[in-house]
């Protein structure tokens, strides 16, 4: 069996720079009937380990550490026995979460995880925070963004350790060069697809 692509929305609390708001969350599990990763651990650790039904998980892949993407990281990789990998960059928000143990594994720009007969390639889009890391799988044509690159354009850049202008050249010159048929999963709400992206962001230029 192939890899297939599996999403639990979970729900809670995004908090930083002293305000909360209430977000659901996206999970991705990508992988087969024995082995797969998940991309991003929030709110919920039971509803992420129920989700993995006992297989081999081979990683925890962080596509940025604001809270409400990291909350259930270390129960859900203990419970697991597997590693969570996150672009240092993103250390200094991970440490409001987690201030006493560090993530397992660093995940760098063209890092690539093997899972179920198909790979998944990190690609560095800072500017929603600094070490902000999609995930691109060719073989399943869909990319996982996190908040870097949403239905309707850019992730939000109004907090701390947040560009705009970086989130801005991140999409335009790492993402919206994929295939435009790519389909984009995220981290919060719908999916969508370069092509339809593409368009957003000439809207924004003009």
């Amino acid at each position: 069996m192939g890899a297939t692509i599996e999403n639990l929305v979970t729900s809670g609390t995004f908090s930083l720079d002293g305000g909360t708001w209430d977000v659901d969350n996206n999970v991705w599990i990508v992988g087969n009937d024995e082995e797969c990763v998940i991309i991003d651990s929030p709110h919920d650790a039971e509803a992420i380990i129920n989700q993995v039904r006992g297989r081999k998980v081979l990683a925890i892949l962080m596509t940025h550490a604001h809270n409400d993407h990291i909350g259930a990281a270390r129960a859900v990789a203990d419970a697991v026995n597997a590693p969570i990998y996150l672009n240092p960059a993103d250390l200094v928000l991970w440490e409001h979460v987690y201030p006493d143990t560090a993530p397992d594994r660093e995940l760098a720009d063209g890092d690539e995880f093997e899972v179920g007969g198909t790979t998944l390639r990190a690609i560095h889009t800072p500017g929603h925070s600094p070490g902000s890391t999609c995930f691109y799988v060719e073989e399943l044509g869909t990319v996982f963004t996190g908040d870097t690159l949403f239905n309707g354009g850019p992730g939000a850049t109004g907090r701390s350790y947040s560009d705009y202008p970086t989130i801005l050249t991140s999409i335009r010159e790492r993402l919206l060069t994929l295939p435009e048929d790519t389909v984009v999963r995220t981290g919060h709400g719908e999916n969508t697809t370069i092509a339809a992206e593409r368009e957003t962001l000439a809207q924004l230029a003009s």
